[in-house]
């Protein structure tokens, strides 16, 4: 009887130890299972501390790149701010010498008149001379110019009051480059109105138009450009006289006509210094300088 029951006991604790041993097993499981879940939360750990600090990095080199940009960017704006300095000074510069050259060529077309006057004085003196060893009657010794009312006078009394033609074109000019305009376009018009057959009528008439363009009024000074190209087509005022006629138009808003006639200048005159000024403006407009070339009109 006490042998069956340590049987029995004994068959209990093998029961209990055998019921024991899958809780010890599934423990060490679980223990194992959070080992690796602590392992792998410290991979996600270390991972994200990696990509934070890659971002940092990512960050400082995004913003070292703007910076780099905005620098550029600022260097640009001031090299084309430099350049286009540099275009209007050179544009300045080209204006300038254009008038220099333009005050030039009224100089020389006054020693022109003047040698052409002193000529025909030498002409009359040494015919006269002649004359007088002919005896046949020619000047005498108090000749002079003739007086008003005698034979050869000039039967306009406005004219014989006027100032000499070169004394009142040299004045005009000279109030022209001291910036006088209103003094000076006085004389222009009074030499348009006294001397309007002489060589420097031409001169004149674009002074005047050039003295408009500069107060800013364009469209009197187109009109005065095209009295130049209409009544004085061979004068050396031409070419600069359709040059500013096209600045004048471009002013007034009128592209296609202001084109027009810088081309049209290129065409009748491509080696002038006029012509250089037309093709810069014409590349400044975004517009290329070929055009037809268009005869000159008739004298």
């Amino acid at each position: 009887m006490r042998f069956r029951n340590n049987v029995a006991w004994l068959a209990l604790a093998v029961l209990m130890l055998a019921a024991a041993r899958p809780a010890t097993a599934a423990n060490k499981d679980i223990i194992q299972l959070q080992t690796q879940v602590q392992a792998l939360q410290d991979q996600v750990a270390r991972m994200q501390q990696s990509i934070d600090m890659n971002m940092g990095a990512v960050k400082n080199l995004v913003e070292q790149s703007a910076d780099s940009v905005n620098k550029m960017n600022a260097a640009v704006n001031d090299l084309q701010q430099k350049m286009q300095g540099q275009a209007s000074d050179t544009n300045g510069r080209m204006e300038q010498i254009s008038g220099q050259i333009q005050s030039l060529h009224d100089t020389v077309d006054e020693l022109k008149s003047r040698l052409a006057k002193v000529s025909k004085q030498l002409d009359d003196m040494q015919q006269g001379g002649q004359n007088l060893a002919a005896g046949q009657p020619g000047m005498t010794a108090s000749a002079g110019p003739p007086t008003a009312g005698a034979p050869g006078a000039d039967s306009n009394p406005a004219v014989s009051q006027a100032p000499p033609a070169n004394v009142l074109y040299n004045n005009a000019l000279r109030d022209y480059n001291s910036g006088k305009y209103d003094l000076s376009s006085q004389e222009f018009n009074d030499y348009i109105k006294y001397y309007a057959n002489t060589d420097l009528a031409g001169n004149a008439q674009f002074y005047l138009a050039d003295i408009e363009y500069r107060q800013g009024n364009f469209e009197a000074a187109a009109r005065d450009y095209d009295k130049v190209l209409e009544q004085y087509p061979g004068g050396n005022k031409a070419a600069a006289a359709q040059l500013k006629k096209g600045y004048a138009l471009l002013e007034l808003g009128q592209r296609e006509a202001g084109i027009r006639e810088l081309k049209s200048l290129i065409g009748r005159y491509p080696r002038s210094i006029e012509a250089s000024q037309a093709r810069d403006r014409l590349h400044r407009l975004g517009v290329t300088s070929g055009s037809t070339v268009h005869k000159p009109p008739a004298p």
